[in-house]
């Protein structure tokens, strides 16, 4: 099974040159640390910032530069900074080009739940609604399995929704899934290691298997 970083690594080879890129809180962010090299990716963050560069090394934080996880983060040459509405108008308008989430659930309609669970303390929802309802296309970065081993890979999301059939695209520690026209995670590949009959028990939603499954390159 993948790691954390193996996730955003697998994530990392679905952008492009050219890309405006929006990395959410957790998984994504790791995202960053895989773009190829010689690629001209511009990242976004939603409070404000384009072109944001690496983390900085220890010693060399600025508390005014932060991305939307309120984590420290570097400006890169020509990068921008702007208020909060001009950043939400760029992401409404369409401006980014992909969207990279994390995720409590995802739905075999590509529904996503990712802000909000029932009982516990929330600042907000963040960017989250207006990155799924405005991306061109959204991909998942999540742990297929909770803690209890029950599957995150849904029917129907039971927790609050961010958005509606909306997800493109799902890496987890297990495998890399697309969200098919009519409902149903189509497995794309397995993470090395990993048996097509593990992905079947840890899928509570349609999963959809056609002829070999390949082991996914990271």
């Amino acid at each position: 099974m993948l790691d954390k970083n193996g996730i955003a690594k697998r994530i990392a080879r679905e952008v492009r040159d050219g890309m405006f890129v929006n990395l959410g809180i957790g998984i994504p962010t790791l995202v960053a640390n895989f773009i190829p090299d010689g690629y001209n990716v511009e990242l976004q963050s939603e409070n404000g910032i384009l072109g944001m560069g690496p983390f900085p090394l220890e010693g060399e934080e600025d508390p005014d530069l932060i991305n939307a996880g309120k984590q420290t983060v570097t400006l890169l040459k020509g990068s921008s900074i702007f208020d909060s509405a001009m950043s939400f108008g760029m992401i409404r308008s369409q401006k980014v080009d992909l969207t990279i989430l994390g995720a409590m659930e995802v739905s075999e309609n590509g529904d996503i739940a990712n802000w909000k669970i029932p009982g516990k303390m929330v600042k907000g929802m963040g960017g989250a609604m207006d990155l799924v309802a405005s991306a061109k296309n959204i991909i998942v970065a999540m742990q297929q399995v909770n803690k209890a081993g029950q599957s995150k890979l849904l029917a129907k999301c039971e927790l609050p929704l961010t958005g509606v059939g909306c997800v493109k695209k799902v890496v987890t520690e297990l495998g890399v899934y697309d969200i098919i026209p009519g409902g149903g995670f189509k497995l794309l590949e397995r993470a090395p290691g990993v048996s097509v009959e593990q992905i079947k028990n840890a899928t509570v939603g349609k999963l959809i298997i056609e002829s070999e499954i390949p082991e996914m390159i990271i």
